[in-house]
């Protein structure tokens, strides 16, 4: 009878690790391999060889392509636009989100582009025409927004002033490019609807999508993750990035965001060391303040710009 409890016991040991091994193998392939996510839309589908940016009916001039080598040898790819004429340049460097890619980002490109900035649309690791098997969820990518915008000094000179903007992971990616050592030349960042961490936000999500508490599959599969792909949740968290960010500092979220809960705009905006703004869109759900308040987006934008940028 003992021995046949030793082996029952055993047998649910086994099954339980099983399951758990499986688990975490799922939420990994879920959240950080590459591929199509069906929960963001599928903007992947809608890549075509670089054309969609000639249809930009904003622009001046036709786009140029940018490629970038990553500190881990993956070949990175962005989309810069000029203006015609300007005497003292201005940049914005414009960050997608998850399972996006540049070519969706026009809309937030002519708004710089109209303020009178350049515009340069890396597409993120494993992201759009970049190449990369995992997400960095903004923590691998912001050392690639370090060297792209080292890459935009040599393009330009030492004239230039730098924007950093983002959208959703792209928010979260420039929050965390801001805790590192940047050049003078980078001026200001704005951040819309960002996450305040990778291990909060996939915590968030298994929650909401899978009904599953965070114990033990986030903390398994941060570890599974780190093994991988190189970074673990706990290292990655905009708020601990931000508490070393002096630069000016524009924080925007959506009242009814049900994908980044708007709650986590306050960590992030609370972190920051430099001066701050919250702008909050009454109605605007993840990714939609602009679509749901273009105006009152757009002169909160222009006038936080004319604050630190000549």
């Amino acid at each position: 009878m003992k021995k046949l409890l030793i082996i029952v016991g055993a047998g649910v040991l086994l099954g339980a690790a099983a399951g758990l091994m499986w688990g975490v193998n799922y939420l990994f392939d879920y959240a950080i391999a590459s591929g199509k996510k069906e929960f963001v839309g599928g903007h992947e589908q809608q890549r075509r060889n670089g054309e969609e940016f000639k249809e930009w009916a904003f622009a001046e001039t036709a786009p140029a392509t940018v490629t970038l080598t990553s500190r881990d040898d993956l070949t990175l790819r962005a989309t810069h636009f000029v203006q015609q004429q300007t005497t003292q340049p201005k940049l914005a460097i414009i960050a997608h989100g998850y399972g996006n890619y540049s070519g969706n980002m026009s809309a937030y490109a002519e708004l710089f582009y109209e303020l009178g900035y350049d515009v340069l649309l890396p597409d993120a690791r494993a992201h759009g025409y970049s190449e990369g098997q995992y997400i960095g969820f903004g923590w691998l990518d912001r050392l690639d927004y370090v060297d792209w915008i080292d890459n935009m000094l040599d393009h330009y000179g030492q004239q230039v002033e730098i924007v950093l903007y983002g959208l959703s992971m792209g928010g979260t990616t420039v929050m965390m490019t801001s805790g590192e050592t940047l050049p003078h030349q980078v001026k200001a960042v704005i951040e819309d609807c960002g996450f305040d961490s990778v291990k909060n936000e996939l915590t968030f999500q298994l929650k909401d999508m899978f009904n599953l508490p965070a114990f033990p599959l986030i903390p398994l599969t941060s570890f599974y993750t780190q093994l991988r792909a190189g970074y673990n949740f706990n290292e990655a968290s905009a708020i601990a990035q931000l508490r070393k960010n002096k630069l000016p500092t524009l924080f925007i979220h959506g009242n009814q965001d049900s994908f980044v809960p708007t709650e986590m705009v306050n960590s992030v905006y609370e972190a920051t060391q430099g001066p701050k703004e919250l702008l909050i869109i009454e109605g605007a759900d993840h990714a939609q303040s602009l679509e749901t308040s273009p105006e009152k987006y757009q002169k909160e934008v222009k006038q936080f710009l004319e604050k630190y940028v000549r």
